[in-house]
């Protein structure tokens, strides 16, 4: 006799590294996202639209203002939900997307991490550069516990912190400073997206790198590559963007410089 489980159908496919990749783009690509937390005052699930950029490890963050609703909320009850992934031509639901169930922990400021946050942040999105600085802003890290990936129809995963986030923080320091030498090398970004994405002839930049891909970004138009596999150092992550992008020979400095 067939058990009731063995009836239904299978909703949720195996998670493998297609899925991860994809679940990793749709967060550093998404430059804003659905922010869901539960309103203190009434106890109802509120849902507003927050700025985003992933930290190092892949945990995305959020600048907020402690005047907002959903400040409110992150404070009064850390547990909270981002959705990423933006509808295209056709049915909304075809097209791929996520959900992260998150707990949020705000960021001390004056502190190192602040400080660093900031300096990403605004890589991804410099015109918060009007307000970062305000005294009621503050960055909150949204720490995955769970995700629900849709990648389409009939491709439904879920996933763990560890197939979305590095669960060993890097050595910041030389991060930032390969995160700072990249900002000044546009022309490599350019070269980049003209080998590897459709949209070419764009005035590109970096906005991030980690160990594990870089993100480019022009306007509001955001990308993300990902290595073959996880990086262990800065050095190794410039040397692969360098290379990759056959500009070497042409007086690019060494990671060292």
């Amino acid at each position: 006799m067939t058990s009731l489980s063995q009836d239904r159908p299978q909703v949720l496919r195996e998670t493998d590294e297609e899925a991860r990749r994809l679940s990793r783009s749709l967060i550093h690509c998404a430059r804003h996202m659905s922010l869901a937390v539960m309103d203190p005052e009434t106890g109802f699930p509120a849902v507003s639209r927050a700025l985003t950029a992933p930290d190092l490890d892949g945990v995305p963050v959020v600048l907020v203002s402690a005047l907002s609703g959903h400040t409110k909320g992150l404070v009064a009850d850390p547990r909270c939900s981002l959705l990423a992934g933006e509808p295209g031509k056709g049915d909304p639901l075809a097209h791929s997307r996520i959900t992260l169930q998150c707990v949020a922990a705000p960021v001390e400021k004056p502190s190192g991490t602040q400080e660093w946050l900031r300096e990403r942040f605004l890589d991804y999105h410099p015109k918060a550069a009007l307000y970062v600085d305000f005294p009621d802003f503050r960055f909150f890290r949204l720490t995955p516990r769970t995700a629900s990936l849709n990648g389409g129809f009939g491709r439904a995963y879920l996933l763990s912190p560890e197939d979305i986030t590095l669960q060993e923080v890097p050595a910041v320091a030389e991060w930032q400073a390969l995160q700072r030498k990249l900002r000044d090398l546009p022309q490599v970004a350019r070269a980049l997206a003209d080998h590897l994405f459709s949209e070419k002839d764009r005035n590109w930049r970096f906005s991030g790198v980690d160990p594990l891909g870089f993100d480019l970004t022009c306007g509001d138009l955001q990308v993300r590559h990902e290595f073959q596999r996880s990086v262990p150092t800065a050095a190794d992550a410039f040397y692969y963007i360098s290379s990759f992008s056959g500009r070497n020979a042409q007086g690019i400095p060494s990671p060292e410089n």
